[in-house]
């Protein structure tokens, strides 16, 4: 994708940004008022997502989702699997009840090509979010919404650079998640000296003790960084007790992440948006069912990355504690 594409992607994603922010403090009790009333369910939903257990990232996503049904009067079924088998399941369900609208996250794309296409065959629009856009696009998914994980992790790559950093440790926490990996790739393509290390998401415990083993053999090693923001703030615990020196960076993003880059205890982290993401799939199955809409004009829609850094971290802190971002 060129920049001037980009450009246009996150310039959508900003002004909805935007949006979402009038509706925070102040503004949230004038946009309520004048807010209709929650809609009469007109359309089915299913959103089946790999959220793995304690993962808030996939509270967000699953806040502006339910926001969106409420808001449009779609009856929402949300369901969420890190197990790429029992994602395909879910999905197959809602299939053969025949729902008007399917959500679908594409992380291990293969897994979802059989279900997706048997959604089409029915005429039950699929949209693709949050992760593997190629597939989510390729196997028939009318759009995409969400980040270009390459492009994600070579924003932060640039980062890095410009503050000087050259032996990052990109930490994976769910192995072959096609996004993780395209992040950690991002970022090496632009910090060749990049090593990725592999934890067991599922267990904070060794993803402490992994971590720690890492820097203490790894003396070199100048930044931590973490693909989702519980895995951020254990790193770093991590780092302070082994008394490296290494800095910690982040992706994504939780109220207590944004507390801890506006703190600098983290250089900064790389929001993908999800209240968007979630908010933005249950809308376009709307636009879809009610108009033949197609959001994005068969492109994909860009939510992110954006950057949260010291800078601008209290600009979002709200929202975050709202459990918006």
């Amino acid at each position: 994708m060129n920049r001037t594409h980009l450009a246009r992607a996150l310039a959508l994603g900003g002004a909805l940004a935007l949006f979402l922010t009038a509706c925070s403090e102040g503004g949230r009790q004038q946009a309520d008022d004048a807010a209709p009333a929650a809609a009469e369910k007109t359309m089915t939903a299913v959103m089946v997502t790999h959220a793995g257990p304690g993962d808030t990232f996939w509270d967000i996503v699953r806040r502006g989702a339910e926001a969106a049904a409420e808001r449009y009067g779609v009856d929402l079924q949300y369901s969420g699997d890190p197990d790429a088998a029992r994602q395909s399941q879910l999905a197959q369900q809602a299939v053969d009840q025949g729902t008007d609208g399917l959500a679908l996250t594409f992380s291990k794309g293969e897994a979802m090509q059989g279900v997706t296409q048997n959604a089409v065959d029915a005429d039950i629009p699929v949209v693709g979010f949050n992760g593997g856009m190629d597939d989510a696009l390729d196997f028939g998914a009318f759009t995409f919404i969400g980040q270009d994980d390459g492009l994600a992790g070579e924003a932060l790559g640039d980062l890095l650079t410009e503050q000087d950093f050259t032996h990052p440790i990109c930490v994976i926490h769910e192995q072959g998640n096609v996004g993780l990996e395209a992040r950690c790739a991002g970022v090496k393509e632009k910090l060749p000296d990049t090593e990725t290390l592999y934890v067991q998401g599922t267990d904070m415990t060794q993803v402490s003790s992994t971590v720690t083993a890492k820097l203490q053999s790894t003396a070199d090693a100048d930044v931590v960084i973490g693909l989702g923001a519980p895995f951020t703030l254990t790193i770093v615990d991590a780092v302070a007790e082994t008394g490296s020196e290494a800095k910690v960076a982040s992706f994504d993003l939780n109220a207590d992440l944004a507390q801890a880059v506006a703190d600098g205890d983290v250089l900064a982290t790389v929001d993908q948006q999800p209240y968007l993401q979630g908010y933005m799939a249950i809308e376009s199955l709307w636009l879809q069912h009610n108009g033949g809409f197609v959001l994005g004009g068969g492109q994909p829609v860009f939510t992110g990355p954006a950057i949260i850094d010291q800078d601008n971290a209290a600009d979002v802190l709200t929202g975050a504690q709202d459990g918006i971002r």
